[in-house]
């Protein structure tokens, strides 16, 4: 952080927040196989980077982290199926899934597996095996960004080229709610809705927002969830929960 940007911070108190807008595509039947074919590729430089971290893992007693992964499959011809950065979250996630596999007390847990889906005939046989639409991400060096006609264009993967520096890329339409507003846009991710089978964009946009002086001196972050609806961790080390039945509790005692 800069001296200058340090100064702001702490004059003004300006905090730094992303919001993720999810977008409809308009043009979804033009650009709906491209996405597939970069999902897939998600799914085998998953599988690929899943199958190494076993053998990794026996030699070194050490799972292997993201930084051990790119460095090692950087070369492989799947790390190709997507911009290098998007190829890097790929592997980022798989760290982050074995990291906190590693971490739990809980005996249920298993490790991350293998993003296919086996399809068998009535006798047993397997006919083939498919690799489910992954999400894929992009960031900010593979995104470019037409704000005035609601269009993204997303990097392709060399894999999807007809020669490897060939300009294409994915030009996505999207359409938002009314009042959203598509600025300062620093990440992608192409997600799809199994259950309507459709490709969406989710678009990550950083904002900052200047705040009031605070009284004190100390701050906390809030993350919202599902089952704890805020986690509230404090600069002093301390933290609180908040259950869902904390919302029934005081429902009953403050009606």
């Amino acid at each position: 952080m800069s001296k200058l940007y340090k100064y702001i911070y702490r004059r003004y108190r300006i905090l730094e927040v992303h919001r993720t807008h999810k977008s409809k595509i308009l043009n979804h039947s033009q650009e709906e196989e491209m996405l597939d074919q970069h999902a897939w590729s998600a799914s085998k430089l998953w599988n690929v980077a899943n199958y190494h971290c076993p053998d990794v893992w026996n030699e070194t007693g050490e799972i292997p982290n993201h930084s051990d992964l790119k460095e090692e499959l950087k070369t492989h011809h799947n790390y190709d199926g997507h911009h290098s950065q998007a190829s890097q979250r790929v592997l980022e996630e798989l760290a982050e899934a074995f990291s906190s596999w590693d971490g739990s007390d809980d005996d249920r847990d298993n490790p991350p597996g293998y993003r296919k889906k086996n399809y068998y005939t009535d006798h047993g046989n397997r006919v083939h095996e498919e690799h489910p639409r992954s999400t894929v991400t992009w960031k900010q060096y593979g995104i470019k960004h037409d704000a005035e006609h609601n269009r993204v264009r997303l990097s392709k993967g060399r894999n999807h080229k007809p020669y490897p520096r060939a300009r294409e890329y994915i030009l996505v339409e999207y359409e938002t709610v009314p009042d959203a507003t598509i600025e300062n846009l620093n990440q992608v991710r192409a997600v799809c809705d199994s259950q309507k089978e459709r490709w969406q964009l989710h678009l990550v946009c950083t904002e900052h927002i200047e705040t009031p002086d605070s009284p004190g001196d100390e701050t906390a972050g809030i993350d919202l969830g599902i089952c704890n609806f805020a986690a509230v961790p404090y600069s002093s080390q301390d933290a609180e929960l908040y259950p869902g039945t904390r919302l029934k509790q005081d429902g009953y005692y403050f009606p």
